[in-house]
């Protein structure tokens, strides 16, 4: 079977979004971001770390209800203005929430209490949403991981998971004690502790069956509950009302074909894995009979995918890696987790208009895939951008929305925060992907990090770009078609030195030589052995000479140099300008240089530049291209979110850059401001603003595009925003 291509998607879409408004196909795209640390309550330290695991609505959709595992609380979202959610609170227990859902005015929330692996404990709150008053607990008997209620809000059903010790035995289970299910009545949202009832588990998986550790349930309109038990390998159909195991069986394994297996810094989409245990998470009923599972391969790794069965055990359809493999053409690919991929989590399933879709949550790509139920072979229609680490999510398809949870706060690393994302369906055009890739030579185009642009001569609407460091066993030199929407990677040239990858380079930007090859700027680490560099490459990627700074330069080294390269003029008179991203040794704070060589007399120079002042963070430059009379500048703060200030394009005449020798007095230039570049980067997407604007070029048309580094999707949303700024003569 083979999944239907993003590319051909969305291609669809825009073709849809071209006819008429009646016969639009609806699309999902994101509409607001909230940070949950916006929800912290008054006098909280706002760089304490916050999450949001899973995530419920009421059923007016207009609050959301989520976990926040760090904190110990639950916390409300007001979305009654979906596009402007506001915060609503919390409400603090004396343990962990790990799941939440609402009937009837109450939010259930199931916390873990336990004293430690072994003594395991748990309790389910029945909170009232309006005025957030913890009405009655019910003693689980362990420790909860998932929650879900059948049709009529009467019954729910709680995976007791008393999780494994990953410490012991590298992870390896059993671990006892053994969990199980919890099933308990309520009421108009009020739950009747004295009707629990223990589901006993054991004895049923093949994997560790004494021990089953249950993650995740999901009822279906027979009152039918299904029950993942992940590191078992297996699924349990229950009978909700009277706790009998129905059915059970192995969720099996998968043989992959067309991924990368190794850790090594390169996206090379030729690898496969055999007989790879599914290792289930999160489940969905597709009806009454099917249902969806997420395949994290999250123990022995590697399953990557999703697979539909029906309630016999029977696989009607299984993904392989068709999921992971799109999630790549995005540059959503994230290469340090490849023994384990994408890791598919969370789920959800739900009917919008006609449509029946489920939506799969991809874990270390921070990726949804929306997908059509077909009763066959699902349909991909979108892949959409999420925070960091999606975790949760819920549909609300009487208001034509969907949310999610992005549990991973970066707030100690200076990165992102926790996220909770809120998409509309409606008609239109997919703002994301705003770039994928294509094939070449029959294998699939991965890319990431990528760090700068240039165009490509006579040619309106191609660029170049390269990518850094986070690559460093594939350094390559892309080919971008971006008359096409979304825009695509249709080449790449791989950089190389003595016939092998190029190794030790991490290139921040790339200028054409006018013959056919590349000049690139090269940044270097001592601490990786990587050197201040320029390097000339021909047009097969070979490098051809490595000019190492001059003595002068180096004698001021620090880790943040080269971050841009541009050519001005031609033959013997041709001059090559560098950024340096931040002040060095010799440099007065608030200037970096704009450093110079001349290829044909090896002479170097520099000019000074002055910096913007922000309150936080530091300010650098992290692009240069020329284009008629002016070099073009991108200077940027290292601040994301509602912190960022500072990611700006800024111009300066090429008759101010005169440089002088180095080691003495430098000019100063002037600079002239031509775009804040933070309204397209909140405006594209509608997600929080991102660190790293990274390239920038304008075209033989003379049309600007800006890029955006996403660090690989190493602690990063792996989101790479691509977008054009129009004429620049208008400027």
């Amino acid at each position: 079977m083979k999944t239907r291509s993003i590319t051909a998607a969305l291609a669809a879409v825009l073709a849809a979004s071209v006819a008429s408004a009646a016969s639009a196909e609806p699309v999902f795209n994101r509409i607001a971001s909230f940070a949950v640390a916006d929800n912290l309550p008054e006098g909280v330290d706002k760089a304490r770390p916050t999450s949001s695991e899973i995530i419920s609505a009421s059923e007016d959709g207009n609050t959301l209800v989520y976990s926040d595992s760090p904190n110990k609380a639950i916390g409300f979202i007001d979305i009654t203005d979906a596009k402007a959610p506001k915060a609503g609170g919390t409400v603090a227990f004396d343990g962990e929430p790990t799941s939440v859902t609402i009937a009837a005015g109450k939010a259930l929330v199931a916390i873990n209490t336990r004293e430690s692996f072994v003594k395991p404990s748990g309790v389910l709150a029945q909170v009232d949403v309006a005025s957030k008053a913890i009405e009655a607990t019910c003693d689980l008997g362990g420790q909860p991981d998932s929650i879900d209620l059948n049709k009529d809000r009467t019954i729910a059903a709680i995976a007791i998971e008393n999780e494994r010790d990953e410490e012991v035995n590298d992870g390896a289970i059993p671990q006892m004690p053994a969990g199980d299910l919890v099933l308990i009545s309520l009421k108009d949202g009020v739950v009747d502790c004295g009707s629990i009832k223990h589901v006993t588990l054991t004895g049923l998986a093949d994997v560790a069956g004494e021990d089953p550790e249950p993650e995740f349930v999901s009822f279906n309109n027979l009152d039918e509950v299904a029950l993942t038990l992940q590191e078992n390998n297996h699924i349990v159909i229950i009978d909700g009302k009277t706790g009998t195991v129905k059915s059970h069986f192995s969720a099996g394994t998968v043989s992959l074909e067309g991924i990368d297996t190794k850790k090594d810094g390169a996206l090379t989409f030729t690898g496969e894995m055999k007989d790879v245990p599914r290792e289930p998470d999160a489940v969905k009923w597709l009806d009454d009979n099917r249902l969806v599972v997420a395949n994290e391969g999250d123990w022995k790794g590697g399953a990557r995918g999703f697979t539909i069965f029906d309630k016999q055990g029977k696989v009607l359809y299984e993904n392989g890696a068709g999921f992971e493999r799109e999630i790549a053409r995005i540059g959503h690919y994230p290469d340090k987790r490849n023994k384990k991929g994408v890791e598919p989590e969370g789920m959800e399933a739900a009917k919008f208009g006609d449509d029946n879709l489920f939506f799969v949550l991809a874990e270390r790509a921070s990726v949804v895939g929306v997908y059509k139920d077909t009763g066959g072979e699902p349909e991909l229609l979108q892949l959409l951008p999420s925070g960091v680490g999606p975790e949760g999510a819920v549909a609300i398809p009487s208001r034509n929305l969907f949310v999610t949870a992005n549990e991973t706060d970066l707030v100690e690393d200076g990165g992102a925060r926790a996220h909770v994302m809120i998409y509309e369906r409606a008609e239109g055009e997919a703002a994301y992907p705003q770039i994928v890739s294509t094939d070449k030579d029959g294998e699939l185009i991965g890319f990431g990090a990528l760090s700068g642009l240039a165009p490509v001569e006579d040619k309106p609407g191609m660029l170049y770009a390269v990518n850094d460091s986070f690559y460093a066993s594939q350094p390559t030199i892309f080919t971008i078609d971006a008359t096409a929407k979304p825009a695509r990677i249709v080449d790449a040239l791989r950089i190389t030195r003595g016939g092998a990858a190029a190794q030790k380079l991490d290139s921040e930007g790339l200028t054409p030589d006018g013959e056919g090859g590349f000049w690139l700027a090269n940044e270097g680490d001592a601490d990786k052995l990587y050197s201040h560099a320029i390097l000339h490459v021909n047009g097969k990627g070979e490098i051809q000479k490595e000019i190492a700074i001059p003595a002068a330069l180096r004698a001021g080294e620090k880790r943040f140099g080269f971050e841009g390269i541009a050519s001005v003029g031609e033959g013997d008179d041709k001059v090559l300008w560098m950024a340096m991203q931040r002040e060095w040794g010799d440099d007065e704070k608030g200037f970096v240089k704009l450093v110079s060589y001349k290829p044909s007399s090896e002479e170097w120079g520099a000019v000074r530049y002055p910096l913007e002042k922000t309150e936080s963070g530091w300010v650098g430059l992290s692009e240069i291209t020329v284009h008629g009379d002016h070099a073009y500048i991108i200077e940027r703060d290292n601040l994301i979110g509602e912190a960022a200030k500072l990611k700006k394009l800024y111009r300066v005449a090429l008759s101010d850059l005169k440089p002088a020798a180095l080691g003495g007095d430098l000019p100063v230039v002037r600079k002239e401001e031509v775009r804040d570049l933070i309204p397209d980067l909140k405006g594209a997407t509608n997600g929080f603003v991102v660190d790293k604007v990274e390239g920038f070029a304008v075209d033989a048309a003379g049309n600007g595009f800006v890029v955006t580094d996403n660090d690989g999707v190493d602690d990063s949303s792996g989101e790479t925003l691509f977008f054009g700024i129009g004429p620049m003569n208008a400027m």
